[in-house]
């Protein structure tokens, strides 16, 4: 049995996109940078290394297309991954497309200035295109 749940933090930060075969995949609630979450459904997990092999592979399946579409959907210029957890210690994948003319270029996102909710008209178009591209994905059953 998987008693999976969101971390409250994570809830509250971010707005549902789509549910792929392992991750959530959320949206980060701040309009200065094209910002998704991948949160596997597993529950206590932590670290990478706590997923099996496959689920692993997964992991990275999701986030590297994903992320892809999020390069496409917004025309970032880099794409950083990370998974920091120092905040939330759930697992949770940071997939940010970065622009040289973003508020924190070249540094990193986390801690500097503050995030900038999405308007709600924004964050529909935004939430419903990201969800209109997975659909599309050839790979979307998973």
């Amino acid at each position: 049995m998987n008693d999976f749940y969101l971390h409250s933090r994570l809830e509250a930060d971010t707005h549902f996109v789509a549910d792929l075969a392992l991750c959530s995949v959320r949206l980060m609630n701040d309009s200065r940078y094209p910002w998704l979450m991948m949160i596997p459904r597993r529950a206590d997990i932590r670290e990478v290394y706590e997923l099996d092999s496959t689920s692993q592979n997964q992991l990275w399946h999701e986030t590297t297309l994903l992320g892809e579409l999020l390069m496409q959907v917004s025309g970032g210029e880099k794409l950083n991954i990370g998974t920091l957890g120092n905040v939330v210690s759930q697992l949770h994948v940071h997939v940010i497309a970065r622009s040289s003319d973003d508020a924190t270029w070249p540094g990193p996102v986390w801690g500097v200035g503050r995030p900038e909710a999405y308007d709600s008209e924004a964050l529909t178009v935004l939430i419903d295109t990201l969800r209109m591209r997975i659909a599309e994905l050839p790979s979307y059953s998973f």
